[in-house]
């Protein structure tokens, strides 16, 4: 990573319209650092150094959050919903899963191939006829409408969906999907 010299910042700053006290505001640091920052007089950590050029992001528009990345209202189902109801409202619009929530709060996740792995399970009569809840996929990762895309991609490296959590409520999700149609 290349870091930004004084000269840099200043003129990012200078270019947003931004004064000294708006993107110490911004940053969470004060007025004073900035201007000795800018002038050269100090070298800031790294952590503070960060908190400026992403409050400079976000004030170029640069930094994409959950809020802006995430599907809503959702789709979701209930833990005492059907297999065979959930894959038949996963078919319509062509969804690969959908979250499981009961009163708002997410209690996990199913795909086809939850269901097609219980499927497969040779002690499996008819998948169809089984509430979600015996199917269903318990590890989630939820995040604050705020996060980050960063935070959101390492959620999606281990993940197949990411749940936007607000208050306790499910308000979104993103997927892989969304990220791509959001960059492209």
């Amino acid at each position: 990573m290349e870091l930004p010299t004084p000269a840099d910042l200043r003129e990012r700053r200078n270019d947003l319209g931004l004064t000294q006290s708006d993107l110490a505001d911004r940053a969470d640091v004060s007025q004073p650092l900035i201007a000795r920052i800018e002038g050269g007089d100090v070298d800031p950590r790294l952590s503070t150094l960060r908190r400026i050029v992403n409050a400079l992001q976000e004030a170029e528009g640069a930094i994409l959050r959950a809020e802006d990345l995430m599907t809503s209202p959702i789709v979701s189902v209930r833990p005492d919903d059907s297999v065979h109801e959930t894959q038949e409202l996963m078919d319509e619009p062509g969804f690969s899963q959908v979250p499981v929530v009961r009163d708002g709060t997410p209690l996990g996740l199913i795909s086809h191939s939850d269901i097609r792995q219980r499927s497969d399970d040779s002690e499996a009569d008819n998948v169809g006829d089984y509430p979600v809840d015996e199917v269903k996929r318990e590890s989630i990762a939820t995040v604050e409408p705020d996060a980050t895309i960063d935070e959101i991609n390492d959620y999606l490296n281990h993940n197949d969906a990411v749940l936007v959590v607000e208050d306790g409520e499910t308000v979104g999700i993103i997927t892989e999907a969304d990220i791509a149609a959001h960059l492209s």
